[in-house]
C-alpha cells in the first residue's frame, strides 16, 4: 500500500465526495432554467445521443474533440514555459482567476438563489481563491478542491458526449503514463507547484509518521527552527478528479443516474486498486487505473440496459 490506511481512506473519501458534488452541480445546470454564470454555457452543444454508422458519423459525433485536445496540449506547453522561466506570479494569477470562476459556478448550484446572490457568490469565491493561492491553509485548500472540479467540469459538458469522452479518457491516460513513467514531467510539475508556488492543483494531505510528530513536538518545545523539517505529502492530482466527474456527467445526461453512479463507482474502484497495490516511494499515473474503472462501470451499465 502506497500510503497508510487512514490516508488512503481519506483521499478516497475526498475523491468520492467530489464526484457526488460534481454530479449534483452538472445535473443542476442540465436544467434549461439554470444558466452557467458569465455566459459560459452559451455555446453549441455536442449531440448527446450519437449513432456511428460511418466515418463521417464518427467525425460529426466528435467534432469538438480535436480543438479540446489541442487546447489541452497548448495549456500544458504554456504551463511548462512559465515553469521553466519561473514565472510564478503569472501562474498564480492564472490559478486565481480559474478558481474564482470554478467556485462561482459551483456555489451558484449549491447555494439557494436569493435577491443578491449573483453579487454575494463571487464575493464569497474571491477571498477563498485568494487564501488558496496566496496563503497556506490546509483546510481551505482541500475544502475548496471539493468544489473547484465540479465547477470546471460544467464548462466541458456541452462539448462532449459518450464517444468523445471515451477517446478523451484514453488520450489522457496515455499522456499520464508518458508524463509519469517516461519523462517524469508530472512529478516535476507537482514538486514545482508545492515547493515553489505553494499551490497544488489537487488534494494533498501531510503524511507525518508518529516518530516525526514526536520530533516536531520536541523541536517546538526547544524553540528550534522547523524549516529544515521535511514532511511527506500524499497527493491526488486535479486531473485524476475532474475527468471521472466529466465521464459520470456524460453518462448522467446520456443514460441516467444509474449509469452515472456505476461510472463513479468504477472510477473509485480503479483509484482504490491503485492505492492498495502501489508500492511506497514509487510514482504511478492514476488515470489509466481510473479509466479502466470507468470503462468497467460503463460495461456494467451496458449489461443492465
Amino acid at each position: 500500500m502506497k500510503h497508510s490506511l487512514k490516508i488512503t481512506l481519506l483521499l478516497l473519501g475526498m475523491f468520492l465526495v467530489t464526484q457526488f458534488i460534481g454530479l449534483y452541480v452538472i445535473n443542476f445546470y442540465a436544467s434549461p432554467e439554470h444558466h452557467v454564470p458569465l455566459g459560459i454555457d452559451e455555446t453549441e452543444e455536442a449531440q448527446v445521443q450519437c449513432e456511428i454508422n460511418s466515418f463521417s458519423d464518427f467525425f460529426s459525433c466528435t467534432k469538438f474533440l480535436p480543438s479540446l485536445l489541442i487546447s489541452f496540449v497548448f495549456a500544458i506547453l504554456i504551463l511548462l514555459l512559465l515553469t521553466k522561466f519561473k514565472a510564478a506570479i503569472f501562474i498564480k494569477i492564472w490559478f486565481f482567476v480559474v478558481l474564482i470562476l470554478a467556485l462561482t459556478i459551483a456555489f451558484t448550484a449549491i447555494i439557494p438563489a436569493f435577491k443578491y446572490s449573483n453579487i454575494f457568490i463571487p464575493l464569497l469565491a474571491i477571498p477563498l481563491a485568494f487564501i488558496k493561492v496566496y496563503r497556506k491553509n490546509f483546510f481551505i485548500h482541500n475544502s475548496t478542491e471539493l468544489l473547484v472540479y465540479p465547477g470546471i467540469s460544467v464548462v466541458f459538458m456541452p462539448i462532449l458526449n459518450f464517444w468523445s469522452i471515451i477517446i478523451l479518457l484514453i488520450f489522457i491516460s496515455v499522456y499520464d503514463m508518458w508524463a509519469v513513467w517516461h519523462t517524469g514531467l508530472m512529478q516535476k510539475m507537482a514538486k514545482y507547484q508545492i515547493n515553489e508556488l505553494n499551490v497544488f492543483s489537487g488534494f494533498f494531505i501531510p503524511n507525518i509518521s508518529s516518530k516525526m510528530k514526536k520530533k516536531i513536538k520536541q523541536m517546538k518545545k526547544s524553540r528550534k527552527n522547523l524549516k529544515n523539517i521535511k514532511v511527506h505529502v500524499a497527493i491526488l492530482g486535479g486531473g485524476d478528479v475532474i475527468f471521472p466527474i466529466i465521464a459520470a456527467g456524460i453518462m448522467l445526461k446520456t443514460f441516467g443516474l444509474t449509469a452515472a453512479l456505476l461510472t463513479t463507482a468504477g472510477a473509485t474502484l480503479g483509484l482504490a486498486g491503485l492505492f492498495f497495490f502501489a508500492e511506497k516511494k514509487k510514482f504511478y499515473p492514476a488515470m489509466p487505473f481510473i479509466t479502466i474503472g470507468i470503462f468497467l462501470g460503463m460495461f456494467v451499465n451496458w449489461l443492465l440496459l
